[in-house]
């Protein structure tokens, strides 16, 4: 095995796949299709919309989607072009060892699902086809047509463009409306001061056991508040940095919810036990939250809702999800690419939002009426459109695993603020030597 190749493994291992479609999804409950509301277009693509006549030919396609709902995708696919398209489902216990071996051998599939924080080790490794030269022939897959957080320019890495857009997902502000009221909170925090505040009168009145759920393994969180103090963890060089004012007002932030005990501090708390109970009334998380309160906790309907994240100088989360790309060693190039075009037709992003409640990357199928009905879609909607995506660099899950364990030491063990973020940010710039 070559060094290029053997390097390029261990940095996929590094990354640690399981977290690859997104970001948090292994430490945290998946979509399903309970998430969606029945506000959704029904109709499914149809063959006049495919991306070409029927063409034959077949390719392969590793997927971590529910496989019998990504299957009726391509089935649809098959019956408009008669490209067969075999899908195989990766387990997530199982992503690590299958991407990594097929990197190894270069025996990948010809489409494969990548987290988008993976995009920089698959390069690395030459695994990944660059798709910058075929997509003047695909219009499908034009930048123009997605959220402008997705665009090539911020997808690229060093000038390939490896992955188009797939599904999306954001962080915005989940709160039981009833509790707050309780409490005599009618609105939802718009600020980082109502934010708080509001945290510490639920505690104070009785109303609930904690103002906010922080979930100790989120490496977003801290990244959102940087943005929202209007930072940035990413220098002119392209090298992650958590050594500016932004950041210590972010981690100020932060923390001020565990000093003031506003948080639990139990690492196995459960997010949405603890939001269906009331302990925890507010939480920061993603759409998939929806589906999960409104399948297990029918009773609650009309007693919570969604907001925008509260801002400080900005309400920016982050842009998260996973992407399509075609394994560089494939033999159906043409054939792969027309399916990428498939999948991010309006019509087949609103059927996959229908089937699984995971969310739009094309702006038209956000845009379209049964997306916009919806409440909380709109707000998913909204949050989208000012959306940061996690740096782009291949030890960030290495990185993002320091900081969080640094945060977790001064906020749950009382060590130093100060001397504790030095130490990260030494640790955090001898990794990008």
């Amino acid at each position: 095995m070559n060094r290029r190749i053997t390097t390029a493994i261990t940095a996929v291992a590094a990354l640690g796949l399981v977290v690859s479609a997104c970001s948090t999804a292994a430490a945290s409950p998946t979509p399903s299709s309970g998430a969606s509301p029945s506000a959704v277009a029904s109709a499914a693509p149809s063959a006049s919309a495919a991306p070409s006549a029927s063409v034959g030919g077949s390719i392969t396609v590793w997927t971590m989607e529910d496989s019998k709902a990504f299957t009726t995708l391509a089935s649809q696919f098959t019956s408009a072009t008669g490209i067969q398209v075999q899908v195989d489902q990766i387990p997530w216990a199982n992503v690590n060892d299958k991407l990594t071996t097929a990197v190894a051998s270069g025996n990948g599939p010809d489409v494969v699902q990548t987290g988008l924080t993976l995009l920089p080790a698959f390069e690395s490794a030459g695994a990944l086809l660059d798709l910058g030269p075929q997509l003047a022939a695909h219009p499908g897959l034009a930048s123009a047509n997605f959220l402008d957080g997705l665009s090539s320019d911020k997808l690229s890495w060093n000038g390939k463009i490896l992955s188009v857009p797939w599904i999306a997902d954001t962080r915005v502000l989940f709160y039981r409306t009833d509790i707050l009221a309780k409490a005599g909170i009618t609105a939802p925090p718009t600020t980082w001061t109502e934010f708080h505040a509001d945290a510490a009168k639920l505690v104070a009145s009785g109303s609930s056991k904690y103002g906010l759920y922080i979930p100790q393994w989120d490496q977003a969180l801290p990244l959102e508040f940087a943005w929202e103090a209007g930072g940035n963890v990413v220098d002119s060089n392209g090298k992650v940095t958590f050594d500016t004012p932004a950041f210590r007002t972010a981690a100020d932030f932060y923390l001020s919810f565990y000093k003031d005990k506003l948080v639990p501090t139990a690492s196995d708390f459960d997010q949405l036990q603890g939001f269906i109970s009331g302990a925890a009334p507010m939480v920061i998380s993603g759409p998939y939250l929806a589906g999960s309160i409104k399948q297990q906790a029918p009773q609650l309907d009309g007693k919570w809702s969604v907001a925008v994240l509260p801002k400080d100088l900005s309400s920016t989360s982050s842009l998260q999800g996973s992407n399509m790309a075609v394994w560089s060693t494939s033999k159906n190039v043409d054939a792969s690419l027309k399916f990428l075009e498939y999948l991010d037709q309006p019509a087949t992003q609103l059927q996959w939002y229908k089937l699984t409640g995971e969310l739009p990357t094309v702006k038209a199928a956000l845009a379209d009426s049964s997306m916009t009905s919806d409440p909380l879609v709109n707000v998913y909607g909204q949050q989208l459109q000012d959306a940061n995506l996690l740096p782009l660099v291949a030890n960030w899950n290495q990185i993002a695993t320091d900081l969080l364990n640094s945060l977790n030491s001064i906020a749950l063990q009382g060590a130093d603020e100060t001397t504790t973020l030095s130490k990260l940010n030494e640790t955090v710039a001898g990794l990008q030597k």
